[in-house]
């Protein structure tokens, strides 16, 4: 199936050029936890893409004068060259060259923001890496110009996951299903698909508020994470489990059934965490704040009949879901009771959105 995205005969005959894109991020509702090689998901996840939590990246390209058996690219983040970053990038250049053969060919220079912070539980390699995907498919469709809008974001997405797993939910689309399903058509695990399923009008503006409880660095990284399913006792059980959420979620989405998504939304969270504090190693991602958000917002459902709920990544950073409708007297609550459990009261309000969109040509 992959050998679709391999390009017939592809040479690189633009001189130098500029691209911009601005890709969002996006929390799982059904996470993906545990895969394969090459970054293949052992389990279908669904996710909210998000607006406001994004990277832009301008990729700056000129045809190198001589080719040599390197890549030429060096990354600025925030506005400082990042030597750190370097190896990711080119782990991930090795991994799609044979889709991206012009690589070698250029000089690239990757200049990144993001607006919100750096490997704290946002999927920051989510957003960075479609960003990267998608300024070279904009570069492939200088040379390509019968590549269709459709071929275009499904190699863009099946790129993107090539650099990072969930950044191929970052690409097109309010609500992206990764991983095949056989209730899902059209799904697959080699990149992610906008859901056109049946969405109730409550689920298609939906709020999200990310606390940032701890602004750090993750204590583990995903790929460690991911890892850790291999030969987890429970692994094969939590697979089957994602499978069948994804048939509730379907309905749940059809039905407007509010109270049913915070309950396997909720659940979905904390099955997450719960397979890395049985893993082998074992660790706990929460912090104590994380711990007093939950409760705070159990206490809060149960006294105004909020449709208030959470999720989280894996990390200690909650993710905030509420109808539109309850945006005032949420983000009110947000701020008087659960703002002081937060690093320097932070928090970021966000909210599902589109996906990615070029800002330059």
């Amino acid at each position: 199936m992959e050998q679709k995205f391999i390009p017939k005969s592809l040479a690189a005959s633009k001189e130098s050029g500029k691209v911009t894109w601005q890709t969002p991020s996006n929390i799982a509702l059904v996470k993906y936890w545990g895969k394969k090689n090459p970054q293949l998901p052992e389990n279908t996840s669904i996710s909210f893409t998000l607006s406001n939590c994004h990277t832009t990246t301008t990729l700056t390209y000129g045809k190198r004068k001589d080719v040599k058996g390197t890549y030429d690219f060096k990354v600025i983040l925030d506005g400082k060259e990042q030597e750190d970053f370097k190896p990711k990038i080119e782990t991930f250049f090795k991994r799609i060259e044979r889709y991206v053969p012009f690589l070698r060919e250029y000089t690239f220079i990757i200049d990144t923001k993001n607006s919100f912070p750096h490997s704290s539980g946002i999927a920051s390699s989510a957003s960075g890496m479609s960003a990267i995907a998608l300024c070279l498919m904009s570069i492939e469709k200088e040379i390509n110009i019968n590549l269709t809008e459709e071929a275009f974001y499904q190699k863009a997405s099946f790129l993107a996951r090539l650099g990072s797993g969930s950044a191929c939910r970052s690409v097109k689309g309010d609500i992206v299903v990764w991983g095949e399903h056989e209730n899902i058509e059209g799904s697959s695990d080699l990149y992610g698909i906008p859901y056109k399923d049946g969405v109730a009008s409550v689920f298609k503006n939906y709020q999200d508020t990310i606390l940032l409880i701890d602004k750090g660095e993750k204590q583990v990284s995903s790929t460690v994470g991911h890892n850790l399913m291999h030969g987890h006792p429970f692994a094969e059980q939590r697979f089957l489990q994602a499978q069948e959420n994804i048939n509730k979620i379907k309905d749940i989405f059809a039905n407007s059934d509010v109270d049913q998504f915070i309950a396997l939304v909720e659940s979905e969270a904390l099955t997450l965490h719960a397979m890395m504090m049985t893993s082998n190693p074992y660790f706990i991602l929460m912090k104590p704040n994380t711990l007093e958000v939950i409760n705070q917002v159990w206490a809060y459902r149960k006294k105004t009949g909020s449709k208030l709920c959470f999720t989280l990544d894996a990390g200690a950073n909650v993710h905030l879901l509420y109808p539109e409708n309850e945006k005032e007297t949420v983000q009110e609550f947000i701020k008087n009771k659960l703002a002081i459990y937060c690093k320097d009261k932070s928090f970021i309000h966000d909210c599902v959105g589109n996906g990615a969109k070029q800002l330059t040509i």
